[in-house]
């Protein structure tokens, strides 16, 4: 905590500023959630008492990025403001691999099915709820993945400023009624090798 509250007290501080969202790294649990907010609460009433400038209603989302934040993605979604997606944490945390292992690397991949259906899950539960679901990380520039995500109802890509245009006309070459049909046949496989094969065969 006492190096965490330095940090939410500089954001909090540098909304005057800007417009700033708060996103919590990393979460398994709801209660970790509930202290970091608690915590912001509390930084607020010690700048109240300073007359120190915050903006009032900042929103703090959570990086869904663990196995354990996917499967209640349900609950996180009624107490969060918002979700970003961190796939290449919640690739290797669902495959169980160490991406930088070579003898395991091969298990690291997000067109498997595991992994699709995580995502799936995790969209669905934020939209059910009301709230943005964004992505950041490589899958949100794949142009075979993009498809998919947007048959998922992805509400934000959040890529590098050389991927932006390239992503934008991926995103732009298709309709929500074409990526649905290619989202149902790819769920449908039971193989990464499987799902790659049809993205790479159905690229546009």
């Amino acid at each position: 905590e006492d190096i965490y509250k330095p940090q939410l007290r500089a954001l909090l501080r540098a909304s005057a500023y800007g417009n700033i969202r708060i996103m919590i790294p990393l979460v398994t649990c709801i209660d970790e959630l509930r202290e970091a907010k608690a915590l912001i609460e509390e930084i607020k009433a010690e700048l109240d008492e300073k007359n120190i400038a915050y903006k009032k209603d900042i929103q703090v989302g959570i990086m869904v990025e663990t196995a354990a934040a996917s499967l209640i993605a349900d609950i996180f979604a009624k107490e969060a403001d918002f979700f970003s997606i961190g796939t290449n944490d919640l690739t290797q945390y669902t495959m169980s691999v160490d991406r930088g292992n070579k003898k395991v690397s091969y298990l690291y991949s997000t067109f498997n099915p595991a992994v699709l259906r995580s995502i799936r899950h995790i969209i669905a539960c934020g939209r059910e709820a009301g709230i943005m679901v964004g992505m950041c990380g490589e899958a949100a520039a794949d142009p075979l993945l993009i498809p998919l995500l947007i048959s998922f109802g992805l509400g934000e890509f959040s890529v590098s400023a050389t991927s932006v245009l390239r992503t934008r006309g991926t995103i732009a070459k298709w309709s929500k009624a074409d990526a649905d049909a290619l989202a149902a046949k790819a769920l449908s496989l039971s193989t990464e090798a499987e799902v790659a094969e049809l993205l790479k065969a159905s690229a546009r």
